[in-house]
């Protein structure tokens, strides 16, 4: 690498602004944690210290939840900046207190498969959307997602959520997705999308990243590498 590449390489790094970040002391903040542009959602308890960073990071207002009475905010729930989709095993308080404050679109997605995280990847365009779940379940995201949908595996999981990550720029997916599916993910979503792992080599994406379309805040143990990919997936 020329000096003048490493020089533009770095510039890019900093107008992205890839942050690393842990919760827990550990890495997996796409399980706990949940983000749009204007919220990022927080499970109760969180340290007040680390909340306000990671808001000031996200440029995002401060939300603490919870969601079936666990911390899993990343895992069992979808958010887009049009709507929210929890799992049948929320309950009715949490549903309310999220409508309220956010006064967004929130629905619920009457599936057996309640870990929406691990089942949906969407932006505000499209969703891509895992075989398990049935058509009913596709027309709710649409409906509150606003959003179009589309149903595949991604690099032979059914698990697509947990191996993409999309704001409204860029994905981040599974390092073995096809190259023919990611054409077909990219026109949906209207992104273009990098093969990538995250915290040194895990292929689960999702389990590792916040991403909003301000900041892309990623597991602490995310290598140089692997933050390179991010940045052009991400980068406008």
């Amino acid at each position: 690498m020329d000096f003048l590449t490493f020089i533009s390489i770095e510039y890019k790094l900093q107008q992205m602004d890839v942050i690393k970040f842990d919760v827990y002391r550990g890495p997996n903040i796409g399980i706990y944690i949940n983000t749009n542009d204007d919220f990022v959602l927080l499970p109760m308890g969180f340290a007040q210290n680390k909340a306000e960073k990671l808001g000031e990071y996200l440029k995002a207002q401060v939300v603490y939840g919870s969601v079936a009475n666990t911390r899993l905010l990343g895992a069992l729930m979808v958010m887009n900046n049009n709507g929210i989709l929890l799992p049948k095993t929320a309950y009715i308080d949490e549903y309310e207190f999220l409508k309220k404050e956010t006064k967004m679109e929130v629905g619920v997605l009457d599936s057996k498969y309640t870990a929406l995280g691990n089942v949906i990847c969407a932006n505000d365009k499209g969703a891509i959307v895992s075989p398990w779940l049935s058509k009913e379940d596709c027309n709710t995201i649409e409906h509150v997602l606003g959003v179009e949908v589309l149903q595949k595996r991604i690099a032979g999981f059914n698990q697509v959520g947990a191996v993409m990550v999309a704001n409204n720029s860029g994905a981040a997916i599974h390092p073995e997705a096809d190259e023919e599916d990611m054409k077909e993910f990219a026109n949906v979503m209207g992104v273009k999308i990098e093969q990538t792992t995250i915290n040194n080599g895990v292929p689960y994406v999702m389990s590792g990243i916040l991403v909003n379309n301000h900041t892309v805040v990623v597991g602490s143990m995310t290598s140089g590498p692997e933050i390179m990919m991010l940045t052009r997936a991400f980068l406008n």
